[in-house]
């Protein structure tokens, strides 16, 4: 008995077989595949449609019913596990499959009929709701945080403050302006050279509180020694400067003046 439709009431050949299917009230598990493919082979010889692309579809499908047909005909394949291969198997989890998503696109389909009635306002929040901000507990905040971790923590912050530092400027001392001049320092030679006749210039330049007391110092000397005030001797390469006070250090005011 032909089966009087037409193709636009299916969506491809799975609507097909599901429709055969709930007419005939047959379990899906246990499709009858004799039955079945007569049924589908009688409605595709009774296409109106003409459209091979459409077509082609149903005559896939048609020969992947005869082709589970005859495979049901022979004695049945066993797996290594040693169960028997049920030819349907693979048909039957694709139409539950395209029964699943069938059923989702009705209900999607429902859904976004009933959107359409429903109409939202805008939020209404007040500014106190907005600006609240759920307070932090300093229990999550240290949670699985141990010694190690704290001290790789302290270990970064280091090394990104060294990284800040020029290597080079950061060795610079404070400059700082020191009040000395030479005449003053003529004035305390002056004072040591009436007690002292002979006395080593190491000795002088221990008395210096700073680098530039003792570069000041030096130049004194120096003034000295043009002035022919005192007299320089060195024995040897490196070795001990002896100075020795040549004029009156009560004389010496006129390398004061000067100076």
């Amino acid at each position: 008995m032909a089966i009087d439709v037409k193709l636009n009431v299916f969506e491809g050949p799975l609507d097909l077989l599901l429709h055969l299917i709930d007419k005939n009230k047959i379990d899906i598990y246990d499709i009858p595949i004799v039955e079945i493919t007569d049924q589908y082979m009688e409605y595709i010889h009774s296409m109106e449609e003409e459209d091979l692309g459409i077509m082609s579809e149903f005559l896939v499908m048609a020969a992947t019913l005869l082709d589970i047909k005859c495979r049901m005909l022979l004695p049945k394949e066993v797996t290594e596990e040693g169960e028997e291969e049920d030819p349907r198997a693979e048909l039957v989890q694709k139409l539950l499959e395209y029964k699943m998503y069938k059923a989702m696109s009705y209900e999607l389909r429902e859904k976004m009929e009933g959107e359409d009635e429903k109409f939202f306002k805008k939020p209404t929040i007040p500014g106190e709701v907005l600006k609240y901000r759920e307070k932090a507990d300093p229990r999550e905040l240290l949670a699985g945080l141990t010694l190690q971790a704290l001290k790789k923590v302290f270990d970064d912050l280091v090394r990104r403050q060294e990284d800040k530092v020029d290597p080079i400027r950061s060795r610079f001392g404070r400059i700082e302006q020191e009040e000395v001049s030479v005449s003053e320092k003529l004035e305390e030679l002056k004072a040591y050279a009436r007690d002292h006749r002979t006395f080593s210039f190491r000795t002088i330049l221990k008395k210096q509180s700073s680098r530039t007391q003792m570069v000041v110092t030096f130049l004194s000397v120096l003034e000295l020694m043009k002035m022919g005030s005192i007299h320089v001797e060195q024995e040897s390469l490196f070795g001990e400067i002896t100075i020795s006070v040549v004029t009156d250090p009560d004389t010496w005011q006129e390398i004061l003046e000067e100076v």
